[in-house]
């Protein structure tokens, strides 16, 4: 595969890794905030369906077509700023992989309710909240990654 080509798929799966990240968070932000177990179920279904389709495809994409390009560059694993880029990608990983699994838990709250006739229960409140928080240092740590990327700062 040729450099540009990888490029060009490490790029769109860069791309569609953080529009659907901020898409996914947007509306279940706004979702989880009408407190209403209707809306919580249906765009929490939608939710958990754009990370399987998107968010987790781009994740296997990207450090293939990463490492690929590291190679066809001859870029060293020990370069500063892909080290860097690496790390904050775990980081992004190691907050993803929980908020899946609380968004598909917030689903299931929502559903139980809707079902019950109830109010989303107490947890709900509590596991929308720590998947809020989740949130903000993947999002820094993508940032930060198309930062290095990009200018690729000498360490």
């Amino acid at each position: 595969m040729s450099y540009l080509l990888l490029k060009y798929s490490h790029i769109l799966s860069s791309t569609l890794l953080f529009g659907t990240g901020l898409g996914t968070a947007f509306h279940g932000l706004l979702a989880y905030r009408t407190e209403d177990p209707r809306v919580v179920a249906v765009v929490g279904r939608s939710v958990v369906l754009a990370d399987w389709v998107f968010t987790a495809p781009s994740v296997i994409v990207q450090p293939l077509t990463g490492i690929m390009l590291m190679r066809t560059a001859g870029y060293p694993w020990t370069t500063g700023w892909l080290l860097a880029a690496i790390v904050l990608y775990v980081l992004v990983g190691a907050c993803w992989l929980p908020v899946v699994w609380l968004q598909i838990q917030l689903r299931r709250m929502a559903v139980n309710a809707l079902a019950a006739g109830t109010a989303l229960p107490d947890r709900f409140f509590r596991l929308s909240r720590i998947w809020f928080l989740l949130g903000w240092p993947a999002f820094t740590a993508v940032l930060g990654i198309f930062y290095l990327m990009i200018f690729k700062p000498e360490f």
